[in-house]
């Protein structure tokens, strides 16, 4: 059995930034590192082309009446700019303080190698072990996983009969407490511009004869809320369920302080919803903010025009039971509505991804109809977290969105068991991102003993 922290290293090294063709060849090396230390453990490997970059998938078959598990990674990495931050070279990796230092260490390149690890020693230990396994390891999540809903449908074949997915693609708050993610916010994205000239005027020469675009979409933005922090938008809630008493409860075990989080944002006060604390609000609403807005000069100094355009990009997160499909006319709908007379509206949809809620066994609202082999796995996954990490998981939604996952249980109606391991202090997507080890060897000995549990039932 190979050493799992020299491989990382070996991992590392391969510099595959998805973002960037430059990086063409540290892809190529790490699909292909990827992909033979899962054939080394006894995988069937395949490179599945897509119009970007291949999926592995590696399959270990067996009877069809075991269970059949995937297993999720990604071996992208984003870009490590901006370089001078980094206090060691970003593709040369650092053992250093109980930690792996360099770009992809814990997103997601240490995650998925404590699933490999944890595979191999399961087979190696006990080569007749009833389960199926299918990992699916894409090159293309750190730019939005945009062939993956389509290498899902036309390679539906490849991964039928799956039970349930498996990944470590989410975090947890420290490293003392697991959490299981059961929850993840969709997303609407699009962009809103107001004009009305055909070209930037001279505001003295024209000032007071015509509505201003920036004043306009001001004012349009500004109905978009109420003063006590909801989304004024008719129908905007009516498809949101309210969260069960048991997801408040595992909330508050998490032991999180509104103080502290107040100073880490460095605000002095939060504005959220009634009846709702920020912990609550950002895991069990939905929301409309606006991301960037402007219109006119913005360079340094003053130039006195009335602009001919005005823009203002918008992201709306999206809870349990809403999907795009059904938010984008209510949203866009509301716009137009509140558009100034006199200003030409256009409205720029972007992307979207749907919310995703997954309910463990035995609680108010778990389905009736759950799988058996789901259940099964949620609770070894309870078992394996007490025994290794000394205390059972939390299972918590977060605030995010992961479109990957909602795409997972669209095209092929599996539920995901998301086993976090990377932390706050990893500084995925920044310059000196780092992975604790013992994470590591933590994530190997519990996929070990959950896909043990799965396969003896």
């Amino acid at each position: 059995m190979f050493d799992p922290v020299e491989k990382l290293k070996e991992y590392i090294r391969q510099p595959s930034v998805s973002a960037d063709p430059a990086y063409a060849d540290g892809m190529k090396g790490a699909r292909e590192l990827v992909g033979g230390l899962l054939r080394d453990i006894g995988l069937a490997v395949e490179y599945v082309p897509t119009p970007g970059h291949p999926v592995i998938v590696a399959k270990r078959d067996g009877d069809p009446a075991w269970p059949h598990v995937i297993i999720y990674g990604h071996y992208d990495v984003q870009p490590p700019d901006p370089l001078e931050l980094w206090t060691t070279p970003p593709f040369d990796p650092v053992e250093r303080d109980g930690r792996l230092w360099g770009r992809g260490t814990a997103d997601n390149k240490g995650p998925l190698m404590a699933h490999i690890a944890g595979v191999g020693r399961l087979l190696e230990s006990d080569p007749q072990l009833p389960l199926r396994l299918t990992f699916v390891v894409e090159g293309e999540e750190e730019v939005g996983s945009k062939h993956f809903k389509d290498f899902l449908r036309e390679h539906r074949a490849k991964l039928a009969g799956a039970d349930f997915v498996f990944l470590s693609d989410t975090g947890i708050p420290n490293a003392d407490q697991m959490v299981i993610t059961v929850g993840l916010r969709g997303m609407v994205c699009f962009e809103v511009e107001l004009s009305n000239a055909r070209m930037d005027l001279h505001s003295g020469m024209n000032g007071g004869v015509l509505l201003n675009p920036i004043q306009g979409l001001a004012e349009l933005c500004a109905s978009l809320h109420t003063p006590d922090g909801r989304v004024n938008i008719p129908g905007f809630y009516d498809d949101v369920i309210e969260v069960e008493q048991w997801e408040r409860d595992q909330l508050v075990k998490l032991g999180l302080k509104e103080k502290d989080y107040a100073e880490f944002l460095g605000i002095e006060r939060f504005h959220t919803p009634p009846g709702y604390t920020p912990f609550e609000a950002i895991r069990f609403l939905p929301t409309l903010e606006f991301n960037g807005f402007g219109g006119g000069y913005q360079g340094e100094g003053s130039k006195t025009v009335i602009p001919s355009k005005a823009r203002v990009k918008i992201s709306c997160r999206l809870v349990a039971n809403q999907t795009p499909e059904k938010m984008k006319p209510i949203i866009f709908n509301a716009i137009r509505d509140r558009a100034p007379q006199g200003l030409k509206l256009k409205i720029t949809d972007q992307h979207d991804a749907m919310p995703y809620v997954v309910i463990p066994p035995d609680r108010s609202n778990t389905p009736k109809d759950q799988p058996a082999v789901l259940a099964r796995a949620f609770r070894a996954t309870e078992k394996a977290v007490t025994e290794v990490w000394g205390k059972p998981p939390l299972y918590l939604r977060e605030g995010g969105s992961v479109g990957l996952i909602a795409d997972l249980k669209k095209e092929l109606n599996l539920d995901a068991i998301m086993l976090g391991l990377f932390l706050p202090e990893d500084n995925l997507h920044a310059p000196n991102e780092s992975f604790k080890l013992s994470l590591l060897h933590k994530g190997i000995d519990t996929v070990q003993r959950i896909l043990r549990a799965v396969a003896r039932g």
